[in-house]
């Protein structure tokens, strides 16, 4: 039996789970790590076996929990080299200055450096000293200019040029790290896994088919339109989990900034529940049990405005055995699918 379970999909944080008897994979980390555990026990998945997380894309609402559930559960995450690469850069934004700033610091490291070679060059001065030297300066106080206690000396200058630079815990740091290709298949246990390249803003943003049992679960969602690599990728799935994000209308009408709007609308946005309507009624084969509508926004979409697009683009394609229709939610997870 393979099962499908929808933890949250929206703005706020997106992870689906898809599961066999002896496999489980968590689709995107987007919730915290707590609550994607309450939400995995609420859907009768249990966390500890879980095999692996596999990553869409490195935006925040896909990655938040990311790496403390990989740490916590010590597991690998899948992803793209480059979505890799762009999450790294996320967590560890280099801090940009000024060149006066940047003169400063250089400046602040070569007295650094001179003061430490002073000091280094009177410590010498003192070892090549005569007996009699030698003999005054052991009644000088331990730790004085004439005879610098070497401990002192070596915790000062380690003071100077190593505290700046004591590493921090690295946000980034993961129990393993599994790479894939977009159009290069692979398998977690008996899960086989088709990535597939997708339209959205993001770096190497990848949707996926999922195999197992002679099951096949299609998951595309982030995407500004529906190419037709995409669509053919899409072909046969048991289950279609499709985005259906905003009404253009509300979206238009609604409070974000207009280079907001600009980008959702774009063909590396998010479709529209139009864009989502018209594949559905032209471009989907009609053969999913289960079309499951994701990523809806809660400003710029009402789940009845997402229901009745599709409801009408599939009017035709409806029967008691295909095409239910079920809408993802952000706040709680769905139903779990089961298929054999």
């Amino acid at each position: 039996m393979v099962r499908m379970t929808v933890l949250a999909s929206g703005s706020k944080g997106n992870s689906t789970v898809v599961s066999t008897a002896t496999t489980r994979i968590l689709v995107d980390a987007g919730l915290s790590c707590r609550e994607l555990m309450r939400r995995m026990n609420a859907a009768g998945e249990d966390p500890s076996t879980l095999n692996g997380i596999l990553v869409t894309h490195e935006h925040q609402d896909h990655v938040q929990g990311l790496a403390v559930t990989a740490r916590k559960l010590g597991i690998p995450v899948y992803w793209t080299e480059p979505t890799h690469r762009a999450w790294v850069r996320w967590l560890t934004p280099r801090k940009r200055i000024t060149y006066a700033e940047w003169l400063e610091q250089r400046k602040s490291a070569a007295n650094a450096q001179r003061e430490a070679a002073d000091r280094r060059a009177q410590q010498s001065e003192s070892n090549s000293s005569d007996f009699s030297a030698d003999a005054a300066g052991r009644n000088a106080p331990a730790g004085s200019l004439a005879n610098p206690d070497p401990e002192e000396l070596a915790a000062a200058e380690e003071a100077i040029t190593e505290t700046a630079t004591t590493p921090e815990k690295d946000p980034t740091a993961l129990p393993a790290i599994e790479y894939f290709r977009a159009g290069s298949p692979f398998c977690i246990g008996d899960i086989a896994i088709t990535p597939f390249t997708i339209p959205h803003d993001a770096i190497d943003p990848v949707g996926f088919v999922f195999e197992a049992e002679g099951v096949r679960i299609g998951l595309a969602t982030d995407l500004g339109y529906m190419p037709s690599n995409v669509s053919v990728q899409l072909r046969g799935c048991d289950v279609l989990m499709l985005e259906s994000n905003h009404d253009l209308e509300m979206l238009r009408d609604g409070p974000y900034p207009w280079s907001v709007k600009q980008r959702v609308m774009s063909r590396v946005g998010h479709l529209s529940n139009d864009a989502t309507a018209d594949f559905l009624a032209k471009g989907y084969d009609g053969h999913a049990t289960w079309v499951i509508l994701a990523h809806l926004s809660e400003n710029n979409n009402l789940p009845e405005l997402a229901r009745i697009s599709a409801e009408r683009a599939l009017r035709d394609r409806m029967s008691l055995l295909a095409n239910r229709l079920l809408l993802a939610e952000q706040d709680r997870p769905t139903e779990t699918i089961s298929l054999v």
